[in-house]
């Protein structure tokens, strides 16, 4: 039952891992902090698990999802990529 409470949270870091890499690209395109918004795009829980990285105008975001079974969290791991225009 653990194993499969640990996928449902890693679906939810990976929801949060997109949606951070698009609010980090936005942020870039409007002169802001891309790494500040990607942070702030994500719940206050899972800030602590997270790794911004900007690359010219692209980010890249990694979330970590909580460990219910710590093993699994690391392998789990989500990643998204948003580019701010060509």
């Amino acid at each position: 039952m653990a194993a499969v409470a640990q996928v449902l949270v890693a679906g939810a870091a990976s929801e949060f891992a997109g949606h951070a890499a698009e609010a980090g690209a936005v942020a870039l395109l409007e002169g802001a902090d891309p790494a500040t918004a990607a942070q702030q795009a994500v719940p206050g829980w899972s800030r602590s698990r997270i790794q911004v990285r900007v690359r010219g105008r692209r980010i890249r975001v990694a979330v970590r999802p909580a460990p219910v079974v710590p093993v699994l969290a690391d392998l789990l791991t989500a990643h998204a990529e948003a580019r701010a225009g060509p």
